[in-house]
């Protein structure tokens, strides 16, 4: 490629000859800029002045139809069972005892039975159980009217209010369950304000310019905010998680400025030739547009094959936070053209300023990255190596992730939950903070038995008096095991208690036995995640990988991809492993949140094309041009190593930001995505694609002929166009 001498700005090469869709939208939006903007303004006004005016109504589902824990939670439904309703613990503590504080014990559960949302309260003297051997701890059970879902948390702080109103001097009164846990109010903002201000600073470090800087990150907040209150006014109709919003607020930051950098910088590269703004805007949506959009899909296609999961707890986040990706698609395709149409001339001006300024001090641009390709290149096999490596022992520690739910026991000691979860923990033992839900067919005389021999099994340390259901039919015990609700021997009792070790007392008895509660159900979850994992994995990586070959018409470059992906998937997980579940730099150890790794699987795999579509369609660009592959693949990271790491910094600022949040789940989510774009970005990008592409040559565009005839043609680089000399700046 010759490069001009004596100045590094060229003029602009021909235009297109044809014009596409996204020219098209970019030049619409240059001519009503102001009406672009308008509609945009109008749209996220709207939904938010909607969104307060009606409220949210998230709700849980967290239903496992298929599971015994649902038909456990079915059949007392069905039999008027008050146990089908979920529980809360009020706990006492009193270092005299807390048979002395007997009235106060009993006025608290008087004045909760009365409160909205409560069918029952057994106090500590209704069962000699519920007291501790000596006598200092002691609880009442609080049995809800339905599930702590559909139980508003307005009830349920309530219930903690006269709890803790009662405490005296020598009384402490702490509430926990899970209903409980979803009532405390933790706010996370700081993580959202943390993520954009670093986000800022790179883009000013990136472009020198607080305007510049600040374009991708308007973009990304208005489509951010009209989509979360777009969300929060379909919860009334949808069943959507509570978890949702910072879910997309999370994804919708990272995504929506990643989305508008990418087209910014193809905007600033065209500047650079010599182009006025306005067609710099449409020769940018042309190209990186295409990219942009491809990207975009591949994201939402990714959530979407949540649903083969078959989990409604997931089927409402995946669509919220698809539904999100669309509207930050839509505004980098849409707005941020009619932004640059009110800024072009003042960008322009700053752009040119900053290359003078390189000019005098003699820096190419994408000479760096030109010479790393370079080395790469010279030992392809060795960097090819240790990189994989590396990798790969990352990954190992995920062979070994343990999935479940976080309990009270991972909460701030500060919170009554906590400190509930430590009094039951402290006066009974472990297993009290999750008891299992035993149901069993049959009166009075088989409940009783099923108690006894609950009482025997290994693994059980106490189990409760029967509890029947209202027209008789079931009899209900609680059965506490010895060990933690997150022990993975808590998990072998469920397990032993289901595979045959009730056979015996259902012979003698003739009654069928069901194993349910909160601990069995996070194990039906658990179970259900990792069976179906192959199915989704497989339906998010063909389609993906289907939507690449049309695009590059190549086999090997999909094979390619989807093998990358998982790698840095896997490694991101190895270290969610070792940092949540194994407890390292002092995190306190427990099993990953369930649906995390398929969430992260789907949001990453999606990501992940970002860069590879990004960086690959100007490798093919140059690969058309020249037929020379290894000159395509320097030229291809020279021109858009910068822009990906930068991509991959704010993406990972913004992620990483989440560390901060209060919530546990929202830790390992911010560090899962967090670590996965970064080993996508510097890793997978910068060294294992430039020495695979290496090792590959031309045979990476490899298409059998009698596939290329039945492959329609899908032109992601745009129209035909004479390259530009490398400018500096």
């Amino acid at each position: 490629m010759t490069q001009t001498q004596g100045t590094s700005i060229r003029p602009p090469a021909d235009p297109p000859r044809r014009s596409s869709v996204f020219a098209r939208l970019a030049g619409w939006s240059q001519r009503r800029r102001w009406a672009a903007l308008a509609v945009w303004l109008l749209v996220v006004v709207a939904t938010a002045v909607g969104a307060q005016a009606v409220g949210s109504a998230w709700k849980n589902d967290f239903s496992l139809p298929g599971t015994e824990s649902q038909e456990v939670t079915d059949l007392l439904e069905k039999h008027g069972a008050v146990q089908a309703g979920d529980t809360v613990e009020i706990v006492f503590k009193s270092d005299r005892g807390v048979a002395a504080d007997r009235d106060a014990v009993t006025k608290v559960a008087d004045a909760v039975r009365v409160s909205p949302g409560v069918a029952d309260v057994r106090t500590p003297f209704d069962d000699p159980s519920a007291v501790s051997g000596d006598g200092r701890i002691g609880f009442a059970t609080v049995t809800l009217t339905g599930l702590s879902t559909d139980v508003p948390a307005e009830d349920i702080r309530t219930i903690i209010d006269i709890a803790q109103n009662a405490e005296t001097d020598t009384l402490q009164v702490e509430v926990g369950g899970g209903a409980v846990r979803e009532a405390q109010e933790e706010s996370g903002g700081a993580a959202e304000g943390a993520g954009m201000l670093a986000a800022l600073v790179i883009l000013v470090l990136l472009f020198g310019s607080v305007l510049a800087a600040a374009l991708p990150l308007i973009t990304a907040l208005f489509a951010v905010g009209g989509a979360i209150g777009v969300i929060t006014m379909a919860s009334h109709v949808f069943t959507v998680a509570d978890f949702t919003p910072p879910i997309m607020m999370l994804v919708g930051l990272g995504v929506g400025v990643d989305y508008a950098l990418l087209i910014f910088y193809r905007f600033r590269h065209e500047l650079l030739r010599g182009a006025e703004p306005a067609d710099a805007t449409r020769t940018a949506l042309d190209a990186a547009g295409r990219t942009v959009f491809f990207a975009g899909c591949t994201v939402i296609i990714a959530l979407l094959g949540l649903v083969t999961l078959g989990l409604g707890s997931l089927q409402g986040v995946a669509l919220s936070v698809a539904l999100t990706v669309l509207v930050t698609m839509a505004a980098s395709l849409t707005l941020l053209p009619a932004l640059l149409a009110v800024f072009g001339k003042r960008l322009r001006r700053n752009v040119m300023k900053k290359v003078a300024k390189a000019e005098r001090k003699g820096k190419a641009e994408g000479a760096g990255w030109r010479r790393m390709a370079a080395g790469v290149q010279r030992r392809p096999f060795a960097a090819l190596l240790v990189a994989v490596v590396a990798l790969l022992a990352l990954c190992a520690p995920a062979l070994d992730m343990r999935l479940g739910f976080a309990d009270a026991g991972n909460d701030a000691e500060s919170t009554t939950s906590r400190q509930a979860y430590d009094l039951m923990a402290e006066g009974f033992g472990p297993g009290f903070n999750g008891p299992l839900v035993v149901v069993a067919e049959g009166g009075a005389e088989t409940g009783v038995e099923l108690r006894r021999t609950l009482d025997e099994f290994p693994g059980v340390a106490a189990a409760t008096p029967p509890m029947p259901s209202r027209d008789g039919v079931l009899g209900t015990v609680l059965a506490f095991p010895d060990s933690a609700p997150q022990d993975e021997a808590t998990e072998d009792l469920v397990r032993a208690l289901r595979d045959g070790g009730l056979d015996a007392f259902e012979t003698r008895t003739g009654a069928a036995v069901y194993v349910g509660g909160a601990t069995a159900a996070e194990v039906d979850f658990s179970e259900t995640v990792a069976d179906r994992l192959p199915l989704f994995v497989a339906v998010v990586v063909g389609l993906s990988s289907l939507l690449l070959l049309l695009v590059f018409r190549s086999v090997l470059i999909p094979l390619k991809a989807a093998v990358l992906n998982l790698l840095s998937i896997g490694a991101s997980m190895g270290v969610m492993t070792l940092v949540f579940q194994h407890g390292w730099f002092g995190v306190q150890p427990g099993p990953i949140e369930a649906f995390l790794p398929v969430m992260i699987f789907a949001i990453v795999f999606g990501l992940s094309m970002d860069y590879e579509v990004f960086l690959l369609s100007r490798i093919h660009e140059e690969w058309e041009r020249t037929k020379d592959s290894a000159h395509a693949v320097r030229e291809g990271l020279a021109t858009t190593g910068r822009v990906i790491t930068a991509a991959a910094a704010i993406m990972i600022v913004v992620f990483g930001a989440f560390l901060l949040s209060p919530d546990r789940m929202m830790q390992q989510f911010g560090l899962g995505l967090a670590v996965a774009i970064l080993l996508d970005a510097l890793v997978i990008r910068c060294l294992i694609v430039p020495a695979v592409m290496q090792l590959l040559g031309d045979r990476a565009w490899w298409l059998p002929k009698a596939l290329a005839k039945c492959l329609p043609r899908v032109a992601l680089e745009g129209s035909p166009r004479e390259p530009a000399a490398p400018v500096r700046g």
